[in-house]
């Protein structure tokens, strides 16, 4: 019976990683790199990383900048809706006699309101004219801030009281009515604080970063 020494079973382990494995390695390491690189300088299109696949390749990021594609750009953006009013508040309602007390003919009832305002700007309206470009520099003039939507919250919105005279059976429409007037003072109410402003405000300042993510370098919104 024959028997293998130590050496022998040294050189026949050693066949295996020879140089023909080794370069194979190497390859399959060269090539997994190459199609790293290449992914990173795919996805990498903003901001740190995209300057370092700048420096690494020595690209130069091309971004369509024409005027028609930046107007295209913020159409897309279409009801931007950028602030939220919210307002609580009890609101009155009632039906009196000019001549008869309130407690034989008269009706009240107080409601309490939570509602909420939502304003912003509709960029679908943009026109052409209203973006201009001139190379890195562009500038826009949006339209006019407007409130989308004033709605009450049913859920949070209740009636607290409600008294009817001796006299008189309860108004089924005074509710209603109620409600409306509560929703037009929502509505006053969101205007005087000023939600026009801030809807205007918010929305310059998303459309200064979108184009300015598109590669310009001055961006002036009114």
């Amino acid at each position: 019976m024959a028997i293998e020494t130590s050496s022998a079973t040294e050189r026949r382990t050693g066949r295996g990683t020879g140089p023909g494995t080794v370069l194979l390695a190497i390859f399959l390491g060269l090539l997994l790199g190459v199609g790293a690189l290449a992914l990173f300088v795919r996805e990498a299109t903003y901001g740190i990383w995209n300057q370092v696949a700048t420096k690494v390749t020595g690209r130069a990021l091309s971004i369509d900048t024409s005027q028609p594609t930046v107007v295209d750009r913020i159409q897309k953006l279409s009801r931007l809706e950028t602030v939220t009013y919210t307002m609580d508040k009890t609101v009155e309602g009632d039906r009196t006699n000019a001549i008869l007390p309130d407690f034989l003919v008269g009706d009240k009832l107080l409601l309490n309101v939570h509602g909420q305002a939502i304003a912003g700007v509709d960029l679908g309206q943009l026109k052409p004219w209203d973006v201009q470009v001139n190379g890195k520099t562009a500038h826009v003039h949006l339209p006019p801030a407007q409130i989308f939507v004033t709605a009450l919250d049913d859920s949070k919105t209740r009636v607290f009281s409600r008294a009817t005279g001796f006299f008189v059976q309860a108004d089924p429409n005074l509710e209603s009515e109620v409600r409306e007037k509560a929703q037009e003072q929502l509505t006053a109410s969101a205007q005087q604080a000023g939600i026009l402003g801030t809807a205007r405000a918010n929305a310059a300042s998303t459309v200064t970063k979108l184009l300015l993510s598109l590669g310009f370098d001055q961006v002036t919104v009114d």
